[in-house]
């Protein structure tokens, strides 16, 4: 529990970052945008607006998530991150949806000026520093295994392709195309959107007791590997938040002593959890049928 705590807090300071960072990248875009008739640059602020929203739903649930298990929840309150990312995820859709409906709109008007070129290079300037901050977030959601902070890194990530989209499209339109600025502006609706039905495909996923079939394999080798085990009858694992919990049915020889057999239990969670980083095991023991040697 101690490690989940410190987990969950470095997990914090991530997103503390991000809504720093998220709180003066949206300010400078929407005044550079609109000062410089940039309608990508303006909707790459909206998207930034609502990214400090989200990243306050994502805090609000790394906080709960560190109190303890009570009476109505005994397995704690782990999964107030997924619902949190769950949260993030339709506040995303929802500018994402606006942003697009916007840009086509403003795209068929005619006679469309250029923006100011400074709102290409904050654009860029934007970018880079959410690049920064993505990277920084990845870290520490591989390092915690957080799929709240994962959601905020993977937000980071296409905020940064956003703004290069919107460079790319204001400077495209200073050599005579200024349709390619509410084209980025699509652009950067569309990669909203699909960074919402990422995020939420995720946690919807882990909310019904979804789990990586392939890593609940690579689980199942290596309890089948520990001494004592004889078979694997039944073999579950679901995510809560950053921690996994597995429920595994073995069989072991029927002459063995309880003391025996509860040594191998402990067996497969020493290995779960030096070769998973999986601590909260529950193991069922059967004995051997005859049939079955």
């Amino acid at each position: 529990m101690d490690t989940s705590y410190r987990d969950t807090r470095t997990g914090e300071r991530g997103v503390w970052l991000s809504i720093f960072a998220y709180a003066v990248l949206s300010a400078c875009k929407l005044l550079i945008g609109f000062t410089a008739g940039s309608e990508a640059l303006a909707a790459d602020g909206w998207n930034n607006v609502t990214d400090i929203a989200a990243s306050v739903a994502v805090l609000i649930g790394l906080r709960i998530s560190r109190k303890p298990a009570d009476r109505d929840h005994r397995y704690g309150h782990y999964r107030a991150e997924t619902v949190a990312a769950l949260i993030a995820s339709f506040l995303m859709a929802a500018v994402g949806l606006q942003v697009l409906f916007d840009s086509a709109t403003k795209l068929g008007r005619p006679a469309q000026a250029a923006p100011d070129p400074l709102a290409a290079w904050t654009a860029l300037a934007c970018a880079v520093v959410m690049y920064a901050v993505f990277l920084y977030n990845r870290r520490i959601a591989e390092r915690i295994n957080s799929q709240a902070v994962r959601a905020a890194a993977q937000d980071n990530r296409s905020d940064a392709l956003v703004s290069v989209g919107a460079f790319v499209g204001i400077l495209g339109a200073q050599y005579g195309m200024p349709w390619l600025d509410p084209f980025a502006a699509i652009v950067v609706g569309a990669l909203i959107c699909k960074t919402a039905w990422d995020i939420f495909r995720d946690a919807t996923h882990s909310l019904t007791d979804g789990f990586d079939d392939e890593k609940l394999q690579e689980i199942k080798k290596t309890i089948g590997s520990t001494k004592g085990v004889k078979g694997i009858v039944d073999l579950k694992a679901r995510a809560l938040g950053n921690q996994t919990y597995v429920d595994v049915t073995v069989t072991v020889n029927p002459h063995l002593s309880v003391i025996e057999s509860h040594a191998i239990t402990e067996r497969i969670e020493a290995k779960i959890n030096e070769k998973h980083d999986v601590s909260n095991v529950h193991i069922h023991i059967e004995p051997m049928l005859e049939d079955e040697r």
